[in-house]
This record gives C-alpha cells, sequence and structure tokens, in this order.
C-alpha cells in the first residue's frame, strides 16, 4: 500500500536518524515544503569536532535525566542541524512542514518558530511540555504520528 506523503517523509527522518552520533537517543529531521525535501539533519556533535562516541557523553557522566541541561550536550539536536543546513545553502524554510523523529525541545522549538516553519510532524515523545505549549501559542500546526 501506498503510504501516504506524512508517512513518506517521516520514513526519511527514521534514515536520516541513523547516522546520529548520540549515545543516548538518536532523532532525525527532514523539512519539506511543497512535497520537496528542502533539507535534513541527525543529532550530533558539530562538524569537524570529536563524536560523543569517542568522548563519551557528559551528561550520562553526570548522571543529567533526558531532557535537562542540554548546554552540557556536544551535540546539535536534529532540528537545529536542518535549520542549519538550510541556511548554509540559502534555502528559505518559512511555511515549511519539519518531520521529526521525536517531539521538539524547547531550544529547537524557538528555532523552528524563527525559521518560519509552520508544521511540525513528529514521533516520539521527549520531556518537554512548554516547548508544545510554545509551538501552539504560536499557531503551529502539531501532528502526532
Amino acid at each position: 500500500m501506498r503510504p501516504s506523503w506524512d508517512e513518506y517523509f517521516m520514513e526519511m527522518a527514521e534514515i536520516v536518524k541513523t547516522r546520529s552520533t548520540c549515545l543516548r537517543r538518536q532523532v532525525g529531521a527532514v523539512v519539506v515544503k511543497d512535497r520537496r525535501v528542502l533539507a535534513s539533519g541527525y543529532n550530533g556533535a558539530p562538524t569537524g569536532l570529536k563524536h560523543c562516541e569517542e568522548t563519551g557523553c557528559l551528561r550520562d557522566r553526570l548522571g543529567i535525566p533526558s531532557g535537562q541541561r542540554h548546554e552540557l550536550c556536544r551535540g546539535l539536536h536534529a532540528e537545529q542541524n536542518a535549520i542549519i543546513q538550510a541556511s548554509l545553502h540559502g534555502v528559505k524554510l518559512e511555511d515549511a512542514t519539519i518531520y521529526v523523529t521525536h517531539q521538539p525541545c524547547i531550544i529547537c522549538a524557538k528555532m523552528v518558530i524563527n525559521a518560519g516553519i509552520n508544521k511540525v510532524v513528529f514521533k516520539g515523545d521527549y520531556p518537554d511540555e512548554l516547548s508544545l505549549q510554545m509551538l501552539e501559542e504560536a499557531g503551529i500546526q502539531l501532528v502526532k504520528v
């Protein structure tokens, strides 16, 4: 059976997440407009820096729960990397949809809002209710699949 567009692009995000170098959670994101892929991203260390696979996870060593103290993580989130990739290549994200394998965190939610993305399709949960509240307040359509 032929997948819906949401299923199709979410499956792409699932493939993208396989490139993740995070030891805790693998996340993929695909930004789409008019059924065309504009950018993709996965969570991992910035370009040219050692991956967590090499350095170990500082948040694990410190016993920090998931969803807390993002500033102690070496990695960028999948949504952040997708937005940065679009910026590097001069791709406008206004009125686009982002497909993410997990609910965005508050930092990513703010970036999604300011990037002009108007729809977030996500699959897995993330312990951050404020991000959902902020996305709703901004008028962004949220779809959990």
